[in-house]
């Protein structure tokens, strides 16, 4: 991948004042950001989380998901700590864009699971792509990381470019009763770390 950085802004939320750094893939066009917070090249671990873009629970506040709480929460953490990176990635739908996204929704409408919904497209239940990582890491400065995520593929993306995780620090919020099945299936058939038990004090 041909990652290259653009540009980078303030970027003014309800929790910090972030930095916001846009990157560009040259081969496909795509465009992923960075918020960062505080001072984050030198050897202290980066609280850190990888976010895939989720335009339904990001922007349009869907309770199918948990994405949108997760975002918000991974964010907060961040400001509360006064230092950290959020990796924002343009890969809706587990990678099979927005518009198969809501195809696959209609099937779980259906009665179908979220994997098998996106089995039935013709997709893999998982086609996400970490491999912009190495360059927006390298140009943040940053050498390793503690990990906010219930996904273990995350933590084994990180090692596999050579990047430290320290730590992995769940993230467990959102649940209602629209996203419950959703969440089940991610720890069941996803290997997602995460229980019923995990989401009690939120």
């Amino acid at each position: 991948m041909t990652l290259r950085f653009v540009a980078a802004s303030r970027l003014p939320t309800p929790w910090a004042v972030f930095t916001m750094h846009g990157f560009e893939d040259s081969e496909t066009g795509k465009e992923h950001l960075a918020l960062t917070l505080g001072e984050l090249d030198n050897t202290e671990p980066v609280l850190a989380r990888i976010h895939s873009e989720c335009l339904t629970g990001d922007a349009l506040f869907s309770l199918r998901c948990d994405c949108g709480f997760q975002l918000q929460e991974a964010l907060k953490r961040i400001a509360a700590e006064g230092r950290g990176a959020l990796f924002y990635l343009r890969q809706e739908g587990r990678g099979i864009g927005l518009l198969n996204k809501i195809r696959a929704y209609h099937l779980q409408d259906q009665g179908a699971d979220t994997v098998e919904a996106n089995e039935q497209l013709g997709f893999e239940a998982d086609m996400r792509d970490y491999s912009m990582l190495p360059s927006m890491l390298e140009h943040l400065g940053i050498k390793s990381v503690r990990l906010m995520t219930n996904n273990p593929r995350k933590v084994n993306a990180f090692a596999s470019y050579g990047i430290q995780v320290d730590e992995r620090i769940p993230l467990t919020t959102g649940l209602n009763p629209y996203n419950a099945d959703y969440l089940d299936t991610k720890a069941n058939k996803l290997g997602h770390l995460m229980k019923p038990e995990d989401y009690k004090d939120n």
